[in-house]
């Protein structure tokens, strides 16, 4: 049989959501109860990567973290997927989108 792990957040935690609302972020009961629901999700798959180490999955840990936590793309990715729309779909000249394409690439979001 396995161990249970309540999945309850802490009084701490559930007081600093309720300061955050109070801050004026959102109706209390959809507020919290997003809070919570990240929280639980967040525990799991922290759960879900000890076991995998625990297994000997040293690094497939590590990709279910990135695949069900990916990183936001930055505002420079973007810009570039667009200008490859740009560049792919409409007439302009390409030392135009050249520049812009190497303005992009050279500027750290």
């Amino acid at each position: 049989m396995t161990e249970q792990h309540p999945i309850t957040p802490p009084p701490e935690l559930v007081e600093q959501w309720r300061e955050k609302w109070h801050a004026g972020l959102g109706p209390f009961a959809v507020y919290i109860a997003t809070c919570a629901a990240k929280w639980g999700a967040d525990v799991e798959l922290e759960k879900c990567c000890e076991w995998l180490k625990l297994e000997g999955h040293e690094h497939e840990h590590a990709e279910l973290r990135e695949a069900r936590r990916p990183k936001p793309q930055t505002l420079n990715s973007i810009a570039l997927q667009m200008l490859s729309t740009i560049e792919r779909d409409a007439p302009y000249l390409s030392e135009i989108t050249d520049t812009i394409r190497k303005a992009l690439e050279q500027h750290n979001d």
